[in-house]
């Protein structure tokens, strides 16, 4: 698994998650959908990532379509 894929998956898995608990617990778990959101747009622009310092940490590679290291085909 690439850090790109990673990083979709953990989005998409906080914000099902955060819609669920919304709906069965409090509204207030939408604030986590918005962070989730916002922080997807913040680094389309700035290329800052959190979840993506991590993952590399985690041993999880970079290749991918999107990544910066790799080769256009």
């Amino acid at each position: 698994m690439t850090t790109e894929n990673a990083i979709r998956t953990l989005a998409g898995t906080l914000i099902v998650a955060s819609v669920a608990l919304a709906h069965y617990v409090d509204r207030s778990w939408l604030l986590l959908t918005c962070f989730v959101g916002l922080n997807l747009v913040q680094s389309a622009f700035t290329g800052f990532c959190p979840a993506e310092i991590i993952f590399r940490k985690l041993g999880i590679t970079q290749d991918g379509c999107c990544s910066k290291s790799s080769t256009p085909q």
